[in-house]
């Protein structure tokens, strides 16, 4: 498997690694129709990526969102180039 092929994973550890190493933060997107007990859409927060009402949350949090959702990591190591990799999607586990 090349590099740039994506991978997923449900590993905490690896999505909090892949995250912290591209300087990114958990977060979620916060908008009126959220309720506060169910959180948001989970996102990642990366520098120089403006998205609006995106809000920083725990790791702690952010992984009681992922795991209640059963949700998987979806990520790319390197781009085509060689270079580091910002893609990443949250997909459905089932």
């Amino acid at each position: 498997m090349a590099q740039s092929d994506s991978k997923t994973t449900k590993d905490h550890n690896t999505i909090k690694n892949w995250t912290e190493e591209r300087d990114g933060k958990p977060a979620v997107v916060e908008s009126a129709t959220n309720s506060s007990e169910g959180g948001g859409l989970l996102r990642i927060n990366f520098p120089g990526y403006a998205e609006d009402n995106l809000k920083n949350i725990s790791w702690e949090e952010f992984f009681r969102i992922f795991d209640e959702n059963d949700l998987q990591f979806l990520y790319q190591e390197k781009t085509k180039d060689g270079g580091e990799s910002k893609f990443f999607k949250f997909v459905s586990d089932n």
